[in-house]
């Protein structure tokens, strides 16, 4: 992909693999496959490395993640005085020479690398049935797919690995692949995870059948393939049993460090460790001090942090706001009301600062489970695939009242609000309605900026007369996609060219 592999981080076999089970120990070091891989346990550690890459500050601690948060019209920038790549990042002012991707983009093929590598190494261990080599194919396979679908949403077209790499001079001459190409293999690898991987696992760290296809779905409903994006939410609805799924009863222990463990909503996570970490920033999660208070009791940072118009937008009975927003914060012990915070004087963000478990003074090394999926989620893609198929009925009606059941439940106090989906909404006003519970169930949550893009949105979110955050800057010709690293297109011109706009 490019001359200098060591910035390029793609991949030298199990480059930053870990030697035990959890996910924030020292990587052990550059592994050959045809030497290492003799047990089904040297697969399952080429596999914790791609996870563990993923729970690191390059990738969901902070680059990654925040960069999805502040694309979206639910997250604005609050302390002035943080780096420009972040303000970039939130005014559509980004470019090809963004600190944030050259960050994320070669962590990212590091997690590619790990998986690649373990999927090659349950190809050739003896010792396992079939069915355990298919199993740990299908991990491999999954957690590959996860870290392209962020990359081919992003970007578009992109270099598209599925092998281990053993000659590096190979990756030199290699090209981008077509985004519709790329999401071809996505869905290859998922149907495969869907057929192979087992029904439940030990730990929702490690996918199973229910989170391959739920990935599916949402891979479907980014394409806009309504059939298949409804046939497979379905598929996990009907199977939630097996698969150990429902909705926690309160929706605040969601986002409580201490209780996340186990949690049968959490359908896959990346899971923090409280206080770990490993040599290349495993196990490091800075979302707490980046939507944190400045000058407050728990040391934020105050840089991701709501504009007082979405706060504004959600009811006040609604629980969920009181579960999402701090309104109010200790400052030397004395509670003091928003309007009386030292700095960015409006609500801040309360998913990642509240309850994380072990972790630092200011909220960092949680104990956070950061949920790629849960099974609200999938209840919220039914109803949407299902409407665009035959408009709205008593079935989809009803998985967004499960979800709104459970948000009348404020820590075992009922309430009255929200009330059930009104009957008889048109397919249109139903669409709208399914997306305004997505923006408020998943809220902070990374999900709102993919909502945006596939809905082709912001145009009326970034710049209509409602807009909860106005972004001037925002192009519907440009900005849906960000631009390739540039040192990437320097060292290997067959990834040009950049993409429009850029």
């Amino acid at each position: 992909m490019m001359k200098n592999i060591k910035i390029l981080t793609l991949i030298f076999l199990a480059m930053g693999i870990f030697a035990c089970t959890d996910l924030a120990e020292d990587p052990v070091g550059v592994l050959a496959p045809d030497g290492f891989f003799k047990t089904e346990n040297d697969v399952e550690a080429a596999l914790y490395g791609a996870y563990g890459h993923m729970a690191s500050e390059s990738y969901w601690g902070r680059k990654l993640s925040v960069t999805i948060m502040l694309r979206s019209d639910m997250v604005d920038i609050g302390n002035p005085g943080t780096p420009a790549r972040r303000i970039e990042m939130n005014t559509f002012s980004d470019d090809a020479f963004s600190g944030m991707v050259s960050a994320f983009w070669p962590r990212a093929y590091e997690c590619i690398s790990a998986a690649n590598t373990a999927i090659y190494g349950a190809e050739i261990i003896d010792g396992v049935s079939e069915e355990e080599r298919n199993a740990l194919i299908a991990d491999g396979k999954f957690a590959r797919s996860s870290v392209y679908f962020n990359l081919v949403r992003l970007f578009g077209d992109i270099p598209y690995i599925t092998e281990a790499v053993s000659d590096p001079e190979a990756l030199k001459e290699i090209s981008k692949t077509p985004a519709a190409d790329v999401y071809a293999g996505i869905i290859e690898d998922l149907e495969y995870g869907k057929q192979y991987l087992p029904m439940t696992q030990s730990s929702r760290s490690r996918p199973s059948a229910g989170a391959a296809a739920t990935m599916l779905a949402d891979v479907y409903l980014t394409l806009g393939n309504y059939t298949e994006a409804y046939a497979n939410a379905k598929w996990v609805i009907d199977h939630a049993a097996e698969l150990e799924y429902a909705l926690e009863p309160d929706y605040q222990v969601l986002f409580d460090g201490a209780q996340q463990d186990g949690q049968k909503e959490h359908i896959f996570v990346l899971d923090f460790l409280g206080l770990q970490s490993g040599g290349s920033s495993e196990g490091d999660d800075l979302l707490g001090p980046l939507t944190g208070i400045r000058n407050a009791d728990m040391l934020g940072w105050g840089v991701a942090v709501p504009s007082m118009a979405v706060y504004n937008s959600f009811d006040d009975r609604d629980y969920r706001k009181a579960v999402s927003f701090d309104a109010e914060a200790l400052h030397g012990g004395v509670m003091k009301p928003y309007t009386e915070f030292a700095f960015e004087k409006r609500p801040h963000i309360a998913k990642y600062t509240r309850y994380p478990g072990n972790a630092s003074a200011e909220r960092r090394y949680t104990d956070f489970n950061y949920a790629f999926y849960r099974y609200a989620d999938v209840l919220l893609m039914a109803a949407e695939a299902g409407n665009e198929l035959t408009g709205p009925n008593a079935e989809l009606e009803g998985y967004v009242n499960q979800i709104r059941e459970r948000a009348r439940n404020a820590a075992g106090t009922m309430n009255s609000y929200p009330e059930d989906v009104q009957t008889g909404l048109s397919k249109d006003a139903f669409r709208t309605m399914v997306l305004e519970e997505r923006r408020i169930e998943l809220c902070f949550e990374m999900k709102r900026w993919w909502d945006i893009k596939r809905r082709n949105l912001g145009d009326e979110v970034f710049k209509g007369t409602n807009s909860l955050e106005p972004q001037s800057n925002f192009n519907a010709a440009k900005s849906y996609l960000m631009a390739l690293p540039q040192d990437e297109l320097d060292r290997n011109p067959n990834l040009l060219p950049q993409n429009s706009g850029y």
